[in-house]
C-alpha cells in the first residue's frame, strides 16, 4: 500500500509542542526526527542495542505524518499550516516548511538489520543470520544470532561485559540461569564454554522464540535448554519452575533497578558458593547495585567497566 508521506520542519524544542499538535488534529503515528542526545535518566530506562553514531546537535527537528490516498489531503495540511502559524506568534517552531513524497509500506521488524554486521567479542565472532562467516573466521567461535524483535545481538557493552565474566567463571557441567534472556545469546555462550543446562526467563513473548531459534542455529540441542516466560521477582509459579539452589550461575543484563529487587530473590536461585553475574548498570548506579549485592549477603568478586556501563559479580556464601 502506498502512502503519501508529509516531513515538516521545526525546532528540537518545538517538536514535542508541534506533534502534540498534530495529534489533536487526528494525525496518528508521528515521527521524529532530531540530533539531540540521550539523557542521563533516558540511558537509565533503555538499551540501544543497534544505533549508528549520531551528528552533532544542530536544534533541528523533522516531524513526519502518513495520510492515506483517500484522506482530504489539502484540507489536513490546511489545518496544519493554520495551526503552525497560531503556534509561532509565541514560540520559535522553525521555518515549517512540510515536504510531501509517496513512500510505500515499511517493513520495520526488518528495517534494522541494515545496521547490524558480524563483529567480534574479543576471539568471539558474532554474526546475524544474513550474512557468510569468511574464509579466515573458518574455525573460530562462532556464534549465529537473529534476535528478531529480542532485545540482545551482543553488540551491547552490557552483553560484553556479562560474556566476558561467564567465560571467566563457566567450568564444565554447569547450570546457568539467565534472567531476562532476550535472543537467548548469554545462555547459549555459556554452553558453547562448557555448561551443561542453560534456563531462560523472560517477560517478553518474543523471546522465546527468538531463543529457541538461535539454539537451534548454533547446534544447541533442545535437551540442554529451557526458557520460559514470567517474573521471577514475584512470580512464585516461575521461581519453583526454575529451581531452587540449583544454579552455578545466574546472570542478569537488565536494569540497576530491577536488579535491586531481583537480588534478594535470585539468591534462592543460587547454589552456595554460585556466581551472580549482573550488568545492564549505568556507571552512576553502581553505589546502589553493589549495595543491593551486599545486603542479599553476596560476596563481590569483580566490578568491570565498558563505556558508561558497570557489571557486578558477586558469589554466594
Amino acid at each position: 500500500m502506498k502512502w503519501n508521506k508529509y516531513r515538516l520542519k521545526t525546532t528540537a524544542k518545538a517538536e514535542d509542542i508541534v506533534s502534540s499538535m498534530l495529534m489533536d488534529l487526528g494525525i496518528q503515528g508521528v515521527e521524529i526526527e532530531d540530533k539531540v542526545p540521550l539523557t542521563q535518566s533516558e540511558k537509565e530506562q533503555m538499551f540501544v542495542d543497534i544505533l549508528p553514531e549520531m551528528e552533532a546537535d544542530d536544534g533541528v527537528a523533522y516531524l513526519s505524518f502518513y495520510l492515506e490516498p483517500e484522506e482530504d489531503r489539502e484540507a489536513i495540511l490546511a489545518d496544519v499550516r493554520r495551526e503552525l502559524k497560531e503556534l509561532s506568534e509565541y514560540m520559535d517552531v522553525g521555518e515549517c516548511v512540510i515536504e510531501e513524497s509517496e513512500t510505500e509500506d515499511v517493513d520495520w521488524v526488518n528495517n534494522w538489520k541494515q545496521y547490524f554486521h558480524q563483529f567480534y567479542v574479543d576471539d568471539i565472532l558474532i554474526i546475524p543470520s544474513w550474512e557468510q562467516v569468511k574464509p579466515e573466521d573458518e574455525g573460530k567461535l562462532v556464534i549465529h544470532i537473529d534476535p528478531g524483535t529480542a532485545f540482545g545481538t551482543g553488540m551491547h557493552e552490557t552483553t560484553q561485559l556479562c560474556i566476558r565474566q561467564l567465560r571467566k567463571y563457566v567450568e564444565n557441567g554447569m547450570r546457568v540461569l539467565d534472567v531476562g534472556c532476550g535472543s537467548g545469546i548469554l545462555g547459549m555462550l555459556a554452553l558453547k564454554f562448557g555448561a551443561s543446562y542453560s534456563v531462560g526467563t523472560d517477560l517478553d513473548p518474543c523471546a522465546i522464540e527468538a531463543t529457541r531459534e538461535n539454539m537451534g542455529v548454533n547446534g544447541i540441542r533442545a535437551d540442554q535448554y529451557e526458557v520460559m516466560i514470567g517474573n521471577l521477582i514475584d512470580d512464585k509459579a516461575i521461581q519453583d519452575r526454575a529451581g531452587y539452589e540449583c544454579y552455578d550461575i545466574v546472570a542478569a543484563n537488565i536494569l540497576a533497578d530491577v536488579l535491586v529487587e531481583l537480588t534478594p530473590v535470585i539468591v534462592h536461585q543460587l547454589k552456595k558458593g554460585g556466581i551472580y553475574i549482573t550488568s545492564g548498570i549505568i556507571d552512576d548506579k553502581e553505589q546502589t547495585v553493589t549495595d543491593a549485592v551486599k545486603k542479599a549477603g553476596l560476596e563481590i568478586l569483580d566490578v568491570t567497566y565498558q563505556g558508561e556501563w558497570v557489571c557486578v559479580t558477586a558469589r554466594k556464601p
